[in-house]
């Protein structure tokens, strides 16, 4: 089954954009790291306002949060839009809060990487798809140890999940999604491809 962009009213396009967008943007890893007195993540490790980045703060639960919090940003709108709107409404949510978190006005359009918040889309849009990527994620970390390879890897298999799981309406949006998270982890891909990025550190103190 198809989605039908007919069948969204202009209005109600509108309004999934500007609620996904503006939930996507905040930034939730820099808003907790200068809360929690750390000052500004982007001035550490990556310069990234993700999880990964907080975690280099030395703070896991800090991390933990972030990621949480990410993924939920991604989540809400769909939920609301959905209810109000219907499954398409619910998907152009999920799409202007990928691009919110990825490119926030706030930050001047410098956001973080879209893992996080990619994960809460697909559980707002089909909680299997959401468990399917955390499993992929898991069992690739587990046996290389290294995050950027482990999200490559479930974000590129996502369309296929879709697909297998009776849902080719977001095999397109999830290639999109894909595509991007690909791109903005290009210089972990060089250093993936030099074999010189970092691995999880496990049992660590910090």
């Amino acid at each position: 089954m198809m989605l039908d962009f007919a069948g969204v009213t202009p209005v109600m396009a509108l309004l999934a954009v500007i609620l996904g967008y503006l939930s996507g943007s905040i930034p939730f890893g820099l808003l907790l790291t200068r809360w929690a007195g750390l000052g500004d993540v982007r001035s550490i490790g990556s310069g990234n306002i993700g999880a990964t980045n907080v975690l280099r703060t030395g703070n896991k639960k800090l991390a933990a949060l972030t990621l949480v919090a990410d993924a939920v940003k991604g989540t809400i709108p769909i939920l609301i839009m959905k209810e109000m709107g219907g499954e398409t409404a619910g998907l152009i949510a999920g799409l202007a809060a990928f691009a919110g978190h990825l490119f926030p006005v706030w930050l001047g359009f410098k956001g973080g990487k879209g893992v996080a918040t990619n994960i809460g889309i697909l559980f707002g849009l089909y909680w299997p798809l959401g468990l399917i990527f955390l499993a992929v994620w898991l069992i690739m970390a587990l046996l290389f140890r290294i995050s950027s390879l482990s999200a490559l890897t479930a974000s590129a298999l996502s369309p296929l999940w879709a697909w297998l799981l009776g849902k080719p309406s977001y095999v397109l949006p999830l290639i999109v999604i894909g595509a991007l998270i690909w791109i903005m982890h290009r210089a972990n891909i060089a250093r993936l491809v030099k074999g010189e990025e970092a691995k999880i550190k496990l049992g660590s103190h910090a």
